[in-house]
């Protein structure tokens, strides 16, 4: 089937290129138009008891939501001055009618303490704008200049400001993670191959995958939220697919050229083996990332869209565009040579089967058991902070310190009543006021509330404040808002919880309900599409524990870093004594995936190798050797991609870079280079085990290619050592 492909892209390479040029002109001028779409919310689910509060009170109150806090101070005045007084209400009251809905201040809610800091010089006005997300971010650029009051300090906060700092810096960031690594990454891929013309084409791979994502959720946009942060995954995938796609086509092209191969003979057996590896990553890696679309939360099924686009658009690119550059360039693929020597593709005597790899491979096979268990002993090491996790949020502490939103938020709760922009709020309808004030009293008393008050009412709906002292994301105030829960509504009512920490556990709860399936979906399917590669049933379990033991380790180094704060200086970030939950859901997708990306890698060129020689032990080393440089040289090359997105300004993108960084730096080495051939030694020809009925399944439909009669054993054994250098 994929030689086929390739012949046919082969005779119709000139309008493949110009179908690619087409394309990518439409995703460069229409598809970037996608970040003035994108939300920075979406965290929550939309089915929950808090998003049901939400909209209860939102059709019963109006919209009161906390969009925008202007915090006001005075070095030497106190609210009580007169003149204090003046200059904010003047200030707040000639703003458009049409662009705030709402203004609470402190004098016009009978001098509310929760409005007043501690020392009584500063005070902030809490304002609501008008329209959805994106219109209120346009809102408070309209408004900005305007909220300054004179004689005053002034500062903004609240929710959108949050919203609008985090946008422009994960566009500040893309900006220069792109810029510092498209240039580093060109130099690493012209010392990888020798050549521009070569090095050149992973990127052009992965400039179409990232405007194909990004034109995906600028449609997607149209139907529903699309999370500002899909971007970041969106880059990392769109490069980092790209660069793996593209290191074993052309790698895999030169060999066919070497071997003396025609240019469309060579275009044609290039697709049939790297060609159908690339079919096989690119739907694994894709499938794994459709396990986050079963989550409600837009965050994660944006994330899942975005991967899904870049994966699958790398991977039809490096199926149809790639193959078509190389029918154009033949042999000029080693074009624009650099001088300093590189090591040359295979040739038909295999004479480079004698190389570092193939004698790495044979000395871990000759003791499997000592780094089998020595590896396996590390890894669960390194994976056992894990078991000590605690589950958080997100709260301003994500952006960089000095930011003017996450600095307003920290004087609030440094200098005024704690959580008092963040208080739990239970939506009671009761038929009868009598009974609106009995459980006002009831959950007044509730164990960890310091007051309850009614803080709006309309007809038989109230709104309740519940305010209390501690973090609002801690695991105490979530116990909190279930002790609150648990009070009996008023006869004849229904009481809804909501409130930022409402939101957060109901989060944790749908992120918990919902992650077994998560993992059985990626679980089952990539056990069925290994199947499916290689005709195995014990490759699929191995590939899926190894994937497992690489994950341990970043996780419980995750638990390290941002959790406990180690190394939170170098990496300059604020722990808070959490992990935000759907971050470790969403680097499982990823990382599972790319973990699966090297392993078809591996195995694809261990099996070629094993079909023509029937030795476990001589295929092992055969595959190590002709992968272990690839694998290698895509791993530091997406080391440099995550590297740049794990500097973010952004916390939880700077984990989801670090965990990536760690996972596959884990991966490629200890892992695939040692782990690997030590389990396949030690199950040796059980490696290829399957029942009978499978075996016959895989015969008639399996992923496999015809064998090229051109070569023979002999093309795949190793020569002697002294015949080659590394």
């Amino acid at each position: 089937m994929f030689e086929r492909l390739g012949r046919t892209v082969f005779r119709r390479r000139w309008w493949v290129i110009g179908l690619a040029g087409a394309f990518f002109v439409f995703g460069g001028v229409w598809g970037t138009q996608v970040f003035g779409a994108l939300t920075t919310s979406g965290f929550d689910d939309p089915g929950s008891e808090s998003s049901r509060a939400l909209e209860r009170a939102e059709e019963a109150l109006g919209r009161t939501g906390n969009d925008l806090v202007v915090l006001y101070r005075s070095p030497d005045r106190t609210v009580d001055d007169p003149a204090y007084e003046r200059a904010v209400t003047e200030t707040l009251d000639a703003l458009p009618d049409d662009v705030v809905t709402r203004t609470i201040t402190y004098w016009g809610t009978n001098n509310s303490p929760a409005l007043v800091s501690h020392d009584r010089r500063s005070t902030y006005a809490v304002l609501t704008l008008a329209g959805e997300e994106g219109e209120r971010v346009d809102a408070l650029k309209e408004i900005e200049d305007e909220l300054a009051a004179p004689g005053l300090q002034t500062q903004l906060g609240g929710i959108t400001a949050v919203s609008r700092d985090i946008g422009e810096r994960v566009a500040a960031d893309i900006a220069r993670a792109e810029m510092l690594s498209i240039p580093v990454l060109l130099v690493l891929l012209v010392f990888v191959f020798g050549g521009v013309a070569a090095a050149s084409l992973p990127l052009m791979i992965g400039g179409l995958a990232i405007l194909g994502a990004f034109t995906a959720l600028r449609v997607l946009s149209y139907l529903t939220d699309v999370s500002v942060f899909s971007v970041n995954l969106v880059t990392i995938l769109g490069l980092g697919l790209a660069i793996d796609y593209g290191l074993f086509m052309v790698s895999r092209f030169r060999e066919e050229i070497a071997r003396g191969r025609d240019v469309e003979e060579a275009v044609a057996r290039t697709m049939a083996t790297a060609g159908h590896t690339v079919a096989v990553s690119g739907v694994t890696v894709a499938v794994s990332l459709a396990g986050l679309l079963i989550f409600p939360m837009t965050f994660l099924r944006s994330m899942g869209f975005g991967g899904l686009a870049a994966v699958l658009v790398a991977m039809v690119s490096a199926l149809t565009v790639l193959p078509a550059v190389l029918g154009v360039l033949g042999r000029r693929v080693d074009a624009l040579a650099v001088p300093w020597p590189r090591r040359r593709p295979a040739d038909p005597a295999g004479e480079v089967e004698s190389g570092f790899w193939y004698r790495l491979a044979h000395s871990i096979m000759r003791r499997p058991i000592i780094y089998a268990v020595g590896v396996l002993a590390v890894l669960l090491l390194a994976g056992s902070p894990f078991l000590r996790v605690e589950f958080g949020g997100v709260d301003p502490r994500v952006l960089p310190e000095g930011t003017e939103s996450r600095v307003v938020s920290e004087v609030s709760d440094r200098e005024f009543v704690q959580n008092s922009q963040l208080p739990i709020e239970a939506i009671v309808t009761s038929p009868d006021q009598g009974g609106l004030d009995r459980y006002v009293a009831a959950v007044a008393g509730v164990d960890g509330v310091t007051a309850a008050a009614v803080t709006a009412q309309a007809g038989e709906v109230a709104r309740v404040t519940v305010n209390y002292d501690g973090d609002p994301i801690a695991g105490q105030a979530r116990d909190l808002v279930s002790r609150v829960r648990d009070v009996a509504a008023p006869a004849g009512g229904e009481v809804l919880v909501g409130g930022f920490t409402a939101e957060l556990a109901d989060q944790l709860h749908t992120t918990a309900s919902l992650l077994p399936w998560m993992a059985l979906i990626i679980v089952g399917a990539t056990f069925i599409l290994l199947f499916f590669a290689f005709g195995s049933v014990v490759l699929p379990i191995k590939a899926i524990v190894m994937n497992v033991l690489s994950l341990g380790a970043s996780f419980g180094a995750l638990v390290l870093i941002f959790q406990d704060g180690h190394l939170s200086g170098l990496l300059d970030f604020t722990p808070t004594g959490t992990l935000e939950a759907t971050q470790p859901i969403l680097v499982l997708a990823i990382v599972f995936g790319l973990s699966t990306d090297y392993e078809v890698f591996l195995m694809s060129r261990i099996r070629e190798a094993y079909d023509r020689t029937g030795d476990n032990t001589t295929a092992v080393a055969i595959g190590l050797q002709r992968s272990g440089r690839i694998i290698t040289s895509a791993a530091v090359l997406i080391l440099v991609v995550i590297g740049l997105f794990s500097v973010s300004g952004i916390t939880f993108i700077k984990l989801i870079g670090v965990a990536m960084l760690i996972a596959v730096l884990v991966d490629a080495t200890i892992v695939r280079a040692l782990l690997v051939p030590a389990t396949m030694r030690l199950l040796g020809n059980a490696n290829w085990w399957a029942p009978a009925p499978l075996r016959r399944f895989y015969t008639r439909h399996g992923l496999h290619e015809p064998e090229d009669p051109s070569l023979t054993v002999s093309d795949l054994r190793p020569a002697p050592a002294q015949a080659q250098p590394n």
